[in-house]
């Protein structure tokens, strides 16, 4: 049987980087690839305005948002500058320390393309410190509890009556954000206080269903709650739709 025998000199030479790369270019190659997470991170196919996209990156740890160019995702779309860091071994596979450089990147983001992470390019850095970005604008909560405490009870055999329904959620002194809608079919009464969040798709509502005997309040699964779907509406709170499998 034959016997390979790998000199020790190239064993070295193959843990001196990769491909015979200095420990500042891997370490560079690490930075980018932070780079290209936060995009895949920061993508989807939403139309969304620059500063928005700037504040999405800046959430990410790690990342540092230089500069923000466009004017939203569509057409020519949005150009961020990225300044991220990355590590790497100083000496090989020997080695007892590690080099981390900083490096910034731009990156495109434009709904009539698809993301793709060949796009990356590093650039030279802007002058000056990171973009600041003030707080999400806040999304008021919905007081389930108290409109489940607030609605009106009706006796079997009785009728729900909408005005006094609209009159129990208005004791409820709701934030102006909140979305109010009232159905009634036969003698049930349907309610709807529903919010979107800021840059959501998804919508934050209860749904309440007064009706003889019984009184109820909940909030629909997700997937009924995105826009287009038809869980945050008075009809669902009338006649439940049934849960997704």
């Amino acid at each position: 049987m034959r016997r390979f025998v790998i000199p020790l000199v190239a064993l070295l030479s193959a843990g001196c980087g990769q491909l015979g790369q200095s420990p500042e270019s891997v370490a560079a190659d690490d930075a980018r690839k932070a780079a290209e997470r936060a995009g895949d991170r920061v993508y989807d196919s939403r139309v969304r305005p620059a500063r928005d996209m700037g504040h999405r990156a800046a959430d990410l740890d790690g990342v540092e948002v230089m500069r923000v160019t466009g004017v939203s995702t569509a057409g020519d779309g949005v150009r961020l500058v990225l300044r991220t860091s990355g590590t790497a071994p100083d000496g090989g596979w020997f080695a007892t320390s590690t080099i981390t450089v900083r490096r910034c990147f731009e990156l495109r983001f434009s709904t009539s393309t698809e993301w793709q992470r060949y796009g990356t390019r590093q650039v030279a850095c802007p002058a000056g410190g990171p973009l600041a970005f003030g707080p999400w604008p806040k999304t008021p909560e919905i007081p389930s509890e108290r409109l489940r405490k607030a609605l009106p009870r009706v006796p079997k055999g009785g009728r729900a009556d909408e005005a006094k329904v609209r009159a129990a959620v208005g004791s409820l002194r709701l934030d102006p954000a909140i979305r109010r809608e009232f159905g009634t079919k036969g003698d049930v009464v349907g309610v709807v206080l529903s919010v979107k969040p800021y840059g959501s798709d998804v919508f934050d509502c209860v749904l309440a269903r007064v009706a003889p005997g019984r009184t109820s309040v909940w909030t629909p699964p997700r997937v009924q709650r995105t826009a287009g779907e038809a869980g945050c509406s008075a009809g669902n709170a009338i006649d439940p739709l049934p849960p997704p499998h």
